[in-house]
Parts: structure tokens; sequence; C-alpha cells
């Protein structure tokens, strides 16, 4: 055998499970062998580079599996509120921002709604710092968005607006508009701002990449090729950008259904699908919203929320009839679905739709279920025998201010009790892969890594402000460290069809690794480690 290009000794190696081995080989972007020190360094020449790492923890390269990545590359580039968590820091950030712009519409994204009195904004503020332009802030989780009143006047929002399908319009006690709007309804003024330049998406894809290989993030899932919100489509940067080399991380991702479509748009969807293969970029997933958020009361619940209407148990965005006829026809052409289920009725619905393709088509793609905040314990046991995979947003599974103070008071405590139940899920057999969902919250895998196997925030998350969140929030829904490993790694690559080249350390798979700086040795672990270095086929992409 030739001799390799690089090889690697003194590591930890996590393949993605716990390996005797210590060092690996790669010739050519791929590993070649996998063994103890002395196997490998016997297979050195004169010419292999050698990396020493000196007893630290060697993963395969991560992969996040859920993940908008232009939009959080145009947060990185804009005016991003992400680095704050205050009424005051939201609007420094606003109005430095506004004064070195001079863009017709101010646009920007990051809020969380537990920083404002009463856990919403207004326009008033807005109005204050942006008052002779139309300004739109979309929140952190992409649900809601922050509009000042000239952008309400520019769409003609008002108290005779009617709440469209799968949204609402946050109205005062006098019915007037407040400059909330809730999941579609946001659309009524985010459709008015110009579109980006295409110089500026690219340039926001690629940074958004500059910054995943600095967490260690190899592949990733784009969970929405489409337009939605403030989110322009990101699949003309993505064309781009693989046909001239400059897109190096291994990508796959989800076209976009949109939510008013129903059976009638599976050809328009079949061309679009058609039309991404034949640029360059194969398609083979689906993404279907099924429902809103919890705090927003539109996930879609079995029984109804507390405190709120009696009635009130969220929207289906899609008709359960419709969705099945929509998944099996998928199915059967060997495309997957990836659902947004948030709430356990929509959460079922998703199920019943993959059921209902199982029956008509047998055996067929791979689905997924990503964020899935609550789950009927009836249904936990569907996801295996159904070949469901619990696509997971880990760090969202702990006790921020918002989710006591917002969001538990609308679920009451017997649903609270299976807030992201991750490990009644793995225990009942279930595929597991993990996301960050960036923009919504960090993209960083240590965080959701750490919030996965302890049920804690991250000590340096500046969002995580309450002494709560230091807690475990249903701790017996904690993950072990091999299995959440897994599920960042290969769980997710075999979610995204691609296993086959990425997610484990073997020979004849890309050399994609993760060098952290220091050993993984239990949960806590990942709360003090970093990334030390980021090999993408056997190139080193980042270096601390």
């Amino acid at each position: 055998m030739n001799a390799p290009n690089t090889i690697v000794t003194g590591a930890q190696l996590w393949a993605p499970e716990p390996s005797k081995d210590t060092a690996l080989a790669i010739r050519d972007g791929r590993i070649v062998a996998v063994g103890s020190d002395a196997e490998i360094l016997a297979l050195a020449g004169p010419d292999t580079a050698r990396i020493d790492a000196a007893g630290a923890a060697v993963l395969p390269g991560f992969h996040d599996a859920h993940i908008h990545a232009q939009a959080g590359g145009l947060g990185l580039l804009g005016c991003d509120l992400d680095a704050a968590h205050s009424v005051a820091g939201y609007s420094e950030l606003i109005s430095d921002f506004a004064a070195t712009s001079d863009a017709e519409w101010i646009v920007g994204a990051g809020w969380f709604g537990d920083a404002f009195p009463g856990g919403l904004p207004t326009r008033e503020l807005l109005d204050e710092l942006i008052p002779d332009r139309p300004a739109v802030f979309t929140s952190h989780d992409a649900h809601g968005v922050w509009v000042n009143t000239r952008a309400l006047e520019l769409a003609g929002v008002d108290r005779d607006t009617a709440d469209p399908p799968a949204g609402r319009i946050v109205r005062d006690a006098n019915g007037d508009a407040t400059g909330m709007l809730f999941d579609t309804a946001g659309e009524l003024v985010t459709r008015l701002i110009p579109p980006h330049r295409e110089a500026d998406l690219r340039a926001a894809l690629l940074a958004a990449q500059d910054r995943l290989f600095s967490l260690g993030i190899t592949a990733w899932h784009d969970a929405i090729l489409g337009a939605y919100l403030t989110l322009p489509d990101c699949l003309p940067s993505y064309l781009d950008t693989l046909a001239d080399g400059s897109l190096r991380a291994r990508v796959t991702g989800s076209m976009w259904w949109p939510p008013s479509a129903g059976p009638e748009y599976l050809p328009e969807m079949r061309d679009r699908l058609r039309a991404a293969s034949d640029a360059g970029f194969p398609v083979r997933s689906v993404k279907i919203m099924q429902d809103g958020i919890c705090e927003n009361c539109t996930a879609a619940l079995l029984e109804p929320y507390r405190g709120v209407h009696p009635e009130s148990r969220g929207d289906s965005v899609i008709s359960p009839e419709d969705l099945k006829t929509i998944t099996a026809a998928l199915d059967a052409e060997g495309i997957s679905v990836h659902f947004h289920g948030v709430g356990d009725r929509a959460v079922r619905e998703c199920l019943d739709a993959v059921a209902y393709a199982r029956e008509r088509n047998g055996a067929g793609s791979r689905h997924q279920i990503a964020h899935l905040d609550v789950v009927d314990p009836a249904d936990f046991a569907r996801f295996a025998r159904l070949g469901v995979t619990a696509n997971l947003q880990a760090l969202w599974a702990r006790n921020d201010q918002e989710i006591l103070e917002r969001k538990f008071p609308l679920l009451g405590e017997d649903r609270a009790r299976f807030h992201f139940p991750f490990g009644s899920l793995h225990r009942s057999g279930a595929h597991l892969a993990m996301g960050s969902d960036w923009p919504v919250t960090s993209p960083d895998p240590l965080w959701g890594l750490h919030t996965a196997c302890t049920r804690t925030a991250p000590t340096a998350d500046v969002h995580a402000l309450n002494a709560e969140s230091r807690e475990p929030a249903q701790p017996e829904e904690r993950l072990d460290v091999a299995t959440a490993i897994r599920a960042y790694t290969l769980g997710a690559a075999e979610a995204s069809r691609v296993a086959d080249t990425v997610g484990s350390l073997e020979p004849g798979k890309y050399a994609d690794l993760v060098f952290l700086t220091g050993p993984v040795d239990g949960p806590h672990s990942f709360d003090r480690l970093r990334v030390a270095r980021t090999v993408l086929g056997g190139e080193t992409v980042f270096l601390r």
C-alpha cells in the first residue's frame, strides 16, 4: 500500500462509538486505515505529515441535521441581535446598524421574547429607533416578526386585516396591530422587503461555512431550500458556490413545500427537485411545516392550551388527509419528507402520514420529524416501527426563562413532563439525528451535546440568564455521551442518506475529522472543550 499523506496518532477516537484504536491514516482525502499508534506509524513514509492528538478526542466531523446556513450567514453580516438578550442590548444593536445603513428597509433577526415586558416586543420601540424607514426583525425561533408602524402601513395591515391561515396578527385592546406578527402573518410584511443582492447572499453562505468549520461542522442539511418569511431562497447560492468550488462542506437539503399548498402542488415540486438535480445539487428531501410553535399557540396539540381560549389547540398547516396523500406520493418516488412537528398532534399527524405511505408503498424512504417539543408517549414506539428519524435540536432542552414563564404555563404539567423527550425516544428504539436550527439557536455542536447529556445550559451561553437553566430539565430525558455523539455524526449522515461516505471513522470514508482540545471524559466535558482543528477530506480547514 502507498504511504498515507497524513497520519493522526495519540487520539481518543470516537468512531462515533468509543474506540480502542488511537490512530488513523489518510490518503487522497479518505481514511485508509484505523488502528493503534504503532500500526499506523508503521505505514508512514518520509513525506507523510504527522498530527499528534496528544490524548485529545478526535471524532467524525460534526453533521448538522437541521440548519439554515445562509440565514445564519446573513445574521453574521447584518443586524444580528444574537449577541444580546435585553431591550437595552437590542436597542443599541439596532440603532448602531441603522445609523450605518442606507438600506431602504432595516432588516435583522435574533431577538428573544422574554427580554421584553409581557413577553413580546411592540412597534413603539422600533418606531423610536427607526422612525422613517420600515423595520422588520425576525425572532430567534423564526416564528415571529417584529415590525414598526411604517412597515405595517406599507403592508396595509390595520384593525380590519384578517389573520391569514396558520398565522396571527397580535392586537392591542383597541384591535390595532401591536407590531408582532406570528408565522404566516409575517409574510404580510416580509413579502415587501426588497430582495437581497446575489453577491450578498453568496457572501453570507460562505461566511456561514467559515463559522461552521470553526465549530467542527463539516456537513449539514439545509432544512429550507426556498423562501420563508425574511429568509431568501438559498438554493441559488448553493448552486453558485457548488459550481465554482467555493462551497466545500458536504451539503444536502430539503426543498420547501409552501404551507398553503395541497396535493395539487406535487407536479411543481417534482419539477423543482429535477431542476436542482440538473443544476448540480441533487435534492432527495422535501420540507413540510405541519405546525408552528407552542409559545405562539400555533403548535398543533391533542388537547387545548392552558390559560387561553378553552378550545385553542393550534393549527395543522396541512390537513391530515392531504398530508397523507403528499407523503405517500413523495415516498413512492424515493423522496424523504423532513417534517416540522412541534406539538403532539402535529407529530402524530406526521407519523400517521408515514404509516399511510408504508401501507401503500411498503418499505420506503427514511422520513424524519424535527423539533419534537411535545410527543405523546403513545407515539414513542412508532418512530422505530415506522423507521422515522427523530431530528433533535438539543440546545432547546433546558429550563430557560422563556420556557418556564411562557411555554410551560400553556402546556401544563402533564405535557411538560415530556418536553423534548430525547431519552424516551431513544429507549423506544427511535433513530436519532441532531441539528441546531441555526440561526434559531447557536450552531455549536459542543453546546448541543452538553445540553443533550445534562439538560442544562452551557456556561457561556448569553441567553441562559436564569438560575433554573443551570438545573437539569426533565433529567430522565438525558442522553448518554455515546448516543449523543452518534446523533450529531453518523445519525445525521444516515438521515441525510450520505452515511456511505461520511459520519464515521472507518476506511473508505472521507477524512472529515474534528479534533477537540482534550478528551471526552463525561457529559460535562462538552462545556469545557473547544474545537482545536477541523479536517475536511484530509485538509485542515480550521485550526485554533
